[in-house]
């Protein structure tokens, strides 16, 4: 949202009132509280008639500093986050004759006396970032004013934005240094770096082409050590570099903002600081790793069209993990009743039973809706348990299911009425929900606990998936609890899985999902999914091929569309080929990938990693979007080609191609031309990969012929490896090497091996094994 016309002038419509002066600086132990006047204080007089802001610091964590903003406090404060790590007492205030400082672990907040106004963040004397001159601002913006950036949708009652009240906003402007790049921001389909873009965080169901966004999250982190939270749940509007081209610019309506800049130095750092605060992802079951196949959404399926996917799956050695049943499992205009359509189903727990004999899994998609020819409308109607109208009439829309409406998850007896719907789905054998939607969320309607509707169209997701995922941990325990959900927000990273929603069958769109994955990854989202082929129209085989490659190389992965199923052998045989190759080499890897998952919910870095996550001291990897690192060691290089032309690059190191063994030393660009059962897959310099012996399935015992692949290192060093088993056992290896050599130590005394990369493995005695030149 823009206010200002170039650099003297406002907007039409649009008054500003700014921090112009500290006037006073008031210190508790642990915040600072400084009345900012909007004009410079010259003698008595000056105090008359004049807004003032209040600006408090205070410290929820290490390492983290909090910012607020308010103009008139007797307002009911907005809709925040759960700050689920906040902690009292996290910050030193004091006031000196240089002003007032808040430090807070390694960050130190500094308010400059009198004017010009002046707040700075700094690490050791090293400014990151600061709000300076017209920087805090209170603005008003008159009915029919231009504030072009704002988003606009066609109606209110579509969930949208639209010009009128409210028209007061409170923003603040931090400084970007020279070269100081921005990222995050939720699941954003466009470029990576966020320089230059206008970002509305305002949830919509608008695909994956455009600049709206499923997951929209008010945090973003920078090339600098730091990240930003703004503590807004409802409509944030973001200028980065946009409207002031020297700075990042945040706003919300009302009369209150609150962000909290959260120190790294690392983004690896920033993010581990970030979840603390928000909550980490949870760890999620091990099966949940393997592949996922979809009955796709308006195709025609029943009992014998799934078994027939399913026999063909097999027969051809393709392991499956997941069966999932899209919307048709129950009958149409009915969504949600939470019941098996009878025409197409008539037997759902002998059906359930028969794929779990299997050793499958079942997913069953969902929404927040609940059609007016449900059995459970009038049933939630007359309960109170859907959202209604001012006027006290239940809100509903045609939009999606006839005459439908929109459970009230602020209500808690709304929420346990739903979640014993799910639950009676999991005593069946259900074992997991596609939580899909959540996204389009009216305005025009009361909440049962009086919530703001503005702030609630974005939180509404967050209540939604927390309420589906409590049931199936509830019922399934700790660590066996996932989700396939849509929509989210600053918080929803608790629980996962996410999927990149609804892209099309293309290569653009296969790059524009990564994107937002990479983006995803970047605001605090441990494990991540797309549509393999894309979800809308049916893919060429060569789109569905590299697109396999690339699923099957994300921490989740699933087959699934829209009008067409996404069978490999709906393509050709060779697509048969690549999703055997892929799958095996995915399950072969879960000792690795699991344990990238755990440290997604321990430290909270995401599985899938932008390549700045794990080289932010290179330039060359700033604005890479085209490849990432799948945990710390694995380097992926999607193909967006037909032909097999990829373009990518190696930072510093020795790397050795995973699936040839060729090494290359780092840095370079590369062009390579690969088949369709190839992409590039890079082993970092020194690595220790575990790898399995099992690629039938992802929940094996992972300490059954396990093999630590130890690769070529620039440097003698010795690195610690920790292999976790889906029961929970853990075991650790001490790995010793350099050159061609290698030597590993554990408490296991058998049963796993070394092998160094071109040499031949080395079972393991006594907890010991050695590998030398020549060996």
């Amino acid at each position: 949202m823009k206010f200002t016309d170039g650099f003297w002038q406002m907007r039409p419509g649009v008054s500003a009132l700014y921090a112009e002066e500290a006037y006073d600086i008031v210190a508790a132990a642990d915040s600072l509280t400084v009345t900012a006047t909007t004009k410079v204080i010259a003698d008595r007089g000056d105090t008359l008639n004049l807004p003032t802001l209040t600006v408090t610091l205070s410290s929820p964590l290490p390492g983290v500093v909090g910012v607020r903003i308010e103009h008139f406090q007797g307002g009911r404060a907005p809709i925040g986050f759960n700050l689920l790590g906040e902690q009292a007492g996290c910050g030193k205030a004091e006031v000196t004759a240089a002003g007032g400082k808040l430090t807070s672990g390694d960050l130190v907040a500094t308010v400059a006396p009198g004017a010009p106004w002046e707040l700075t963040f700094s690490v050791d004397g090293r400014t990151l970032t600061s709000s300076g001159h017209r920087s805090t601002g209170y603005l008003r913006v008159d009915a029919g004013g231009d504030v072009s950036g704002r988003m606009v949708e066609s109606t209110r009652s579509s969930g949208g934005r639209t010009q009128e009240a409210p028209t007061t906003y409170v923003c603040e402007q931090l400084e970007l240094g020279v070269g100081e790049l921005v990222y995050g921001l939720g699941e954003r389909f466009g470029p990576l770096v966020k320089n230059g873009q206008s970002v509305d965080i305002w949830n919509a169901d608008g695909g994956t082409s455009s600049e709206q966004a499923y997951k929209n999250v008010p945090f973003y982190l920078t090339s600098r050590g730091y990240g930003v939270l703004v503590n807004d749940a409802g409509h944030v509007s973001y200028e980065i570099g946009s409207e002031s081209v020297e700075r990042v610019q945040f706003s919300v309506p009302g009369e209150r903002l609150e962000y909290f800049v959260i120190y790294g130095p690392t983004p690896k750092e920033v993010l581990e600081r970030y979840t603390a605060l928000t909550g980490r992802p949870a760890a999620v079951p091990a099966w949940s790793y393997g592949p996922w196949l979809s009955t796709s959404f308006t195709t025609d399926y029943d009992e014998k069209t799934v078994t027939s996917f399913i026999d063909g799956m097999a027969e051809r050695d393709l392991p499956l993990s997941v069966f999932h049943f899209d919307c048709f499992w129950m009958r149409e205009f009915n969504w949600c009743d939470f019941e098996w359509d009878p025409r197409t189903f008539p037997d759902p727990e002998g059906m359930l039973g028969r794929l779990h004999d299997r050793g499958l899994h079942v997913c069953v998609w969902i929404n927040p809706y609940i059609g007016q020819r449900s059995p459970l409308f009038a049933e939630a109607a007359d309960a109170g348990y859907l959202v209604r109208k001012p006027n006290g009439d239940v809100w509903q829309w045609d939009l999606w299911q006839a005459g439908m409406g929109l459970v009230d998850f602020t209500n808690p007896d709304a929420v346990a009425w739903y979640q014993g719907k799910l639950r009676r789905l999991l005593d069946q054998g259900v074992d997991s929900f596609k939580t899909d939607f959540g996204e389009r969320i009216p305005l025009d309607i009361v909440y049962a606990d009086g919530s703001d509707p503005e702030r609630m169209h974005n939180y509404y997701t967050l209540l939604y998936n927390q309420a589906v995922f409590d049931v199936l941990r509830e019922v399934r325990g700790e660590g066996d609890a996932v989700l396939f959900a849509r929509s989210a927000t600053a918080g929803g990273q608790q629980s996962p899985v996410h999927w990149g929603g609804d892209s099309t069958s293309t290569f653009g769109s296969m790059a524009e999902t990564l994107r937002g994955g990479l983006s995803l990854a970047l605001s605090g989202f441990g494990f991540w999914s797309h549509d393999i082929g894309g979800f809308e129209g049916t893919p060429a085989p060569e789109v569905f091929k590299r697109w396999a490659a690339f699923g099957l190389l994300s921490s989740h992965s699933r087959f699934h569309g829209s009008e067409s199923y996404r069978v490999p052998w709906a393509f050709d045989e060779e697509a048969v080929d690549v999703v055997r190759k892929f799958t095996h080499l995915k399950l072969a890897l879960m000792p690795y990938l699991y344990a990238a998952g755990l440290e997604a919910s321990r430290q909270g870095t995401p599985v899938l990693r932008p390549m700045l996550l794990e080289f932010p001291d290179d330039p060359a990897v700033a604005y890479l979007d085209r490849q990432y690192m799948l945990g710390a060691d694995l380097l992926v290089a999607p193909v967006f080609t037909g032909s097999g032309e990829v373009e990518f690059y190696l930072p510093a190191g020795l790397w050795t191609s995973y699936l040839t063994g060729e090494t290359v030393p780092g840095p370079c660009w590369r062009r390579e031309t690969h088949g369709f059962d190839s992409l590039p897959l890079y082993v970092r310099d020194g690595a220790v990969l575990p790898v399995g012996a099992h690629t039938d399935r992802p929940d094996y015992d992972y300490l059954d012929g396990l093999t630590l692949n130890v690769y070529p290192s620039s440097v003698a060093e010795t690195r610690t490896v920790t292999v976790t088993t889906p029961d929970g056992r853990e075991v650790t290896f001490v790995v010793e090497h350099g050159g061609a050599d290698a030597t590993v130590t554990s408490s296991l005394s058998d049963g796993w091996s070394l092998r160094v990369a071109g040499s031949q493995s080395v079972p393991a005695a006594d907890g010991r094994a050695q590998s030398t030149t020549g060996a």
